[in-house]
């Protein structure tokens, strides 16, 4: 991507994370668990990462509705319809990444 100018590898981006959005409103049924567990980050992540890049920039954007944005409604909304309680594998799973994390920092 080197060859782009600075606009298009931006508009490129900015497409790409929208997929991204579409991709994880599309399926639901991934717990966010499932996405620390695996990537180490997750749908939340995703809407700090936007206030943070609104700061940078001096935007004024507040975490709700960044979250907003990324859950396609209000987050204690998707909360009650999506989310499910992490089981006992999830969660030993998430704690050994933890761990894992933790010894490699």
């Amino acid at each position: 991507m080197e060859h782009l100018d600075d606009a298009t590898r931006t508009e490129l981006e900015a497409a790409a994370f929208r997929r991204l959005v579409k991709h994880l409103d599309e399926h639901k049924e991934v717990q966010n668990i499932d996405l620390m567990i695996l990537a180490d980050f997750c749908r939340n992540c995703l809407s700090k990462w936007l206030v943070s890049a609104a700061e940078e920039r001096g935007a004024e954007l507040d975490v709700e509705s960044a979250r907003e944005y990324v859950y396609g409604m209000p987050y204690p909304e998707w909360k009650e319809h999506y989310q499910q309680d992490a089981t006992p594998e999830q969660l030993a799973a998430f704690e050994a990444r933890q761990a894992q994390k933790r010894g490699n920092a």
